[in-house]
């Protein structure tokens, strides 16, 4: 019982690891702006973050996700 329990325990760790933060190949996004508006982050509410691939993106608010997922491609071209 004790060998199953470690098992799970070492697991469940290993699941876990990496997933507190942004992956190491995931480049960041830099800027305090919404990849969308222009709307500085936090001025609509918590901010909302998206990562894409390797790219982090970020907004002001959860409908701007809806709006920027609709023309993906191309709104991930502006961004690089």
């Amino acid at each position: 019982m004790k060998t199953t329990l470690t098992l799970l325990a070492t697991i469940l760790l290993a699941s876990c690891a990496g997933t507190g933060g942004t992956a190491s190949n995931v480049k960041p996004y830099t800027s305090d702006m919404c990849a969308l508006t222009d709307n500085k982050l936090g001025s609509m509410g918590t901010p909302v973050t998206k990562v894409y691939g390797d790219q982090e993106v970020k907004f002001c608010c959860k409908p701007c996700v809806a709006k920027f997922e609709k023309n993906l491609d191309a709104n991930l071209a502006k961004l690089r």
